[in-house]
Order: structure tokens, then C-alpha cells, then sequence
């Protein structure tokens, strides 16, 4: 009995899929970038802006600054008024995540921002309680 038990175990894991993750259960978007004439258009803006948890005017403010551009937001999309590398783009992104999105005690990215001042918020995190000011 116990041997059929294990031949049918053995059968039923053979038949399933196997499971190809990072083992990650966030991973820093990618920006899908283009060129337009002299400006730079990020299409998928608002998802990432979604998906880090983030309002689109403070991940907007910190890449103006970051690139030294002028921009705007339409939509779903960030236009950036000058030819911006993609691969400098994605680079700003993930520095933007390592200051702002993820926690620094556990490496979990459920945080989020509480303003203080003007210039200051306060990074929160939401799995082990962590806060660390930033500078915004």
C-alpha cells in the first residue's frame, strides 16, 4: 500500500511544471523608453509609479532632478523634453528604489513615504516597522 502510495506521489510530481522564478517576489520595473524627435517617452510610467507604490509626481520629481531634464507627465506616460539614454533611465530607477522603495533593515520593498517637512519624509517600513528619514 505504502509502495503504490509513493509510485502514484512520484508520478503526480513528475507531471507538474516546474516553477522558474528569481525566488524575488519584486523586481525593479523596467522602463520601456522611446525617442521621439529630441524628447524621451516612457510608455509603462504609470505602472511603474503602480507598482513601486509611488504617486507619479514623486517618482516624476526625482527623475527630472536625477537626469537634468525638464519634463512632464500625460497620462500614463513621463515625457522627458531631451534624448535620455534608456539604459540611464533604467539605472535612475533602480538608484530611485534602493533610496526610496526598499527597506533598509529587511530588504522588503512594503514601504511607503510619510511627509514631515518640505524637504524630508520618512521612510516606513510596513513588515518590520523600520523608519529612516530621506531626503526628497
Amino acid at each position: 500500500m505504502a509502495e503504490e502510495y509513493e509510485k502514484l506521489l512520484d508520478k503526480l510530481y513528475s507531471n507538474l511544471p516546474v516553477k522558474r522564478t528569481s525566488g524575488e517576489r519584486f523586481e525593479i520595473p523596467i522602463a520601456d523608453c522611446f525617442l521621439q524627435g529630441s524628447k524621451t517617452i516612457i510608455r509603462n510610467f504609470g505602472d511603474i509609479c503602480s507598482r513601486l507604490r509611488r504617486t507619479p509626481e514623486e517618482l516624476s520629481k526625482y527623475m527630472f532632478k536625477e537626469l537634468a531634464t525638464p519634463g512632464a507627465i500625460s497620462g500614463q506616460q513621463l515625457i522627458l523634453q531631451s534624448k535620455v539614454n534608456p539604459r540611464l533611465v533604467n539605472e535612475k530607477l533602480t538608484s530611485y528604489c534602493e533610496i526610496y522603495v526598499i527597506c533598509r533593515e529587511c530588504g522588503k520593498p512594503d514601504t511607503h513615504l510619510d511627509a514631515v517637512d518640505r524637504n524630508v519624509r520618512i521612510l516606513v517600513c510596513e513588515a518590520c516597522g523600520a523608519k529612516k528619514p530621506v531626503r526628497f
